[in-house]
């Protein structure tokens, strides 16, 4: 089973935020020069989901205005109202409807820099009945402003007020990000519910909610003085190295015009290579040479195909791939619309230079990593290193390569 889709609370009022939400509802408030609920339409995509699940309230029109029926890439999103207030669980009654099986929920005032698909792997390695709802949480958060979470082995056993717990860190909070089993709906027994007073300590109680700490950029935006910091802290967080991977002889072996699933080899350490990346802060891009399109030995589509069906196994294994780029192009082609010289054609740059338009990238800190020659030449002339791989274990490839530039100062 894999995870398409993302729900996010978006109904708040924000009360605590003054007169900035008199006229515009919390998520679209302005940080970094565009709505917060950018940010997090970001995440969603990044994490090759397909859906995106508004669940409206306060002001819900301006929030459907802005996002129902658009689409970032493959993210499709759309916008459930909610009649009256219904709290952060009852919202989730309100969109019953509209709930695939399991699916990530999250918290539309707070960014959490984590690997969201790290929850997803409870899919695969937990036995089923095992568990409901699995949190992410925050270590290394200090102060009082907010509650702990008492963690015993990957379950967590119960929460503690604000001021309860330890200031120091050493405990971790919620951070607002959860893979969730629909059948959670039939906690809810009446409207308006809580999600955190009234959902997970009962889950919690049964030995029903399942938590994985770790260490990331956590800010939200519910009160004024971190409102201002997330000014500048989230743009921050978005600017990234990147890691731009050839597929054929990288990711999987090349065979020679791959371009059916049946037909994939993985390299050895390729989804442990794409999951360490993750989970190191590296944007993760496949940039590939796709003349099979061109020779007419496939189509493009199958190639988009090919390409969600890696994303979906990737997805098992707790790792995703931000973006696919491939070029269909090739100077001796035999069909007639590809049958040209492209500049995405490595080793021209072109694939690399989109990716760094679109995406908020750190050349000085990103790199490709290829097969073949024109690969390496490719990043030159795109300004980024590169680095050729010639077998072995992808991942193990990586780690060093990588430490030797942190070490480098690069």
């Amino acid at each position: 089973m894999t995870v398409t889709q993302a729900v996010c609370l978006v109904g708040g009022r924000g009360t605590r935020l003054g007169r900035l939400t008199d006229s515009r509802p919390k998520p679209l408030l302005e940080v970094g020069g565009r709505p917060f609920l950018d940010y997090l339409v970001h995440e969603a995509r990044r994490f090759g989901l397909t859906r995106l699940t508004l669940l409206s309230g306060y002001q819900s029109g301006e929030i459907e205005r802005h996002y129902h029926g658009k689409s970032f890439g493959q993210l499709a999103v759309e916008v459930v109202p909610e009649p009256e207030p219904a709290g952060t669980a009852g919202a989730l009654v309100n969109a019953a409807g509209k709930l695939d099986e399991t699916f990530f929920l999250l918290n539309g005032d707070s960014y959490f820099d984590f690997n969201w698909l790290a929850l997803a792997t409870a899919l695969q390695n937990r036995k089923e009945g095992d568990w409901t709802m699995h949190a992410a949480l925050a270590s290394g958060i200090e102060g009082s402003r907010y509650g702990r979470v008492q963690l015993d082995g990957g379950r967590i056993l119960g929460f503690q007020e604000k001021g309860q717990g330890s200031s120091t860190g050493d405990e971790p909070i919620n951070a607002g990000i959860y893979l969730v089993k629909r059948h959670v709906l039939d906690l809810i027994k009446t409207v308006p519910c809580s999600l955190e007073s009234e959902v997970l300590p009962v889950l919690a109680k049964r030995g029903q909610l399942l938590g994985t700490a770790a260490r990331g950029s956590f800010i939200d935006i519910g009160i004024p003085a971190d409102f201002e910091r997330a000014q500048t802290l989230l743009p921050h967080f978005m600017h990234r190295p990147a890691a731009f991977l050839d597929r054929d002889g990288i990711l999987n072996r090349d065979d020679g015009y791959v371009h059916k699933a049946e037909d994939i080899v993985w390299i050895d350490g390729a989804m442990d290579a794409v999951r360490w990346l993750n989970e190191q802060g590296f944007y993760v891009f496949v940039i590939t040479n796709q003349g099979g399109v061109a020779h007419g030995y496939y189509e493009e589509q199958h190639v988009h195909e090919l390409h969600g069906w890696m994303q979906q196994e990737m997805q098992r294994h707790g790792a995703h791939i931000d973006a696919f780029e491939h070029c269909p192009y090739h100077p001796e082609g035999k069909v007639e619309r590809y049958a040209m010289e492209s500049e995405f054609r490595k080793p021209q740059p072109g694939m690399i230079l989109k990716l760094q338009r679109d995406w908020t990238t750190d050349p000085s800190r990103s790199f490709v990593v290829g097969d073949r020659d024109t690969d390496v030449q490719a990043a030159i002339a795109a300004g980024v290193a590169g680095y050729k791989f010639e077998g072995g274990n992808l991942w193990k490839f990586l780690r060093e390569r990588v430490s030797l530039r942190a070490m480098d100062g690069a």
